[in-house]
């Protein structure tokens, strides 16, 4: 699973410098108008051509009823045909190619390797996977606002079995869906705010979204988008 969405390259500090200048340039063009802090580089920075992806719902909004907006998230695979120690290339993979005709369980989160996501929320999804499985569920994806190289290493350092990463290294998708925020008061600039939904064919039939949303928001709530209140969910036992 994790070789289909990231890699492991020895070149992740200038690919990561690259991804921060240009993630910054985009922020700042948010449709939702996520508040920021400017810049003092800002101005050195070759402008880029923004990405549009229409707003599914307002900032903060449950998308449950919507459809997912389409978007390409750019991953990495491996290719034995590369030779040399990074025998990976850029593969870009659709909300199609993700979503369609399948019953998804997604939990989106604030970081690669940050705390609550790395000790708790993913874990308990990849430990429990063979319960989604058994209530009909396709696949479980994590998606985070970052690259494709820093979600394989957080991956591999947790030693993910099932649960299959998608960066979303722009925050295009999680722009389109109300759930970017501001965290520059921990140093993250944008990232997502914690949820989990479940989309079926495309289309979010259920959606848990951690209460307080807001921006530099001083907290981490971690209350509703946890695996066992999923489970409960799909099993009947909260309202669907």
């Amino acid at each position: 699973a994790l070789n289909m969405f990231a890699s492991l390259t020895s070149r992740v500090g200038s690919a990561a410098l690259a991804g921060v200048k240009s993630s910054s340039s985009l922020f700042r063009a948010s449709r939702h108008a996520v508040a920021t802090v400017p810049l003092r580089f800002a101005s050195t920075i070759a402008p880029i051509k923004k990405v549009s992806v229409p707003p599914t719902v307002a900032r903060g909004q449950t998308c449950e009823g919507k459809k997912l907006p389409q978007v390409t998230f750019r991953t990495r695979v491996r290719d034995d045909t590369i030779q040399g120690p990074n025998p990976f290339k850029w593969k870009d993979i659709t909300t199609e190619d993700v979503f369609k005709g399948k019953k998804v369980v997604v939990l989106s989160l604030p970081g690669a390797f940050t705390p609550t996501c790395s000790s708790t929320h993913l874990p308990v999804y990849d430990n429990k996977y063979e319960e989604f499985k058994k209530l009909g569920v396709d696949e479980i994806v994590c998606v985070s606002v970052n690259d494709a190289f820093v979600m394989f290493q957080w991956g591999k350092n947790l030693g993910l079995k099932k649960v299959s990463l998608l960066p979303d290294g722009n925050g295009e998708f999680t722009d389109s869906l109300g759930m970017l925020v501001n965290k520059s008061n921990l140093g993250f600039g944008l990232r997502s705010w914690r949820y989990s939904m479940f989309v079926v064919d495309g289309v979010v039939k259920k959606q848990f979204i951690e209460p307080g949303f807001q921006d530099e928001h001083h907290e981490d709530p971690f209350t509703n988008s946890d695996a066992d209140t999923m489970l409960a969910y799909l099993k009947g036992d909260l309202k669907k």
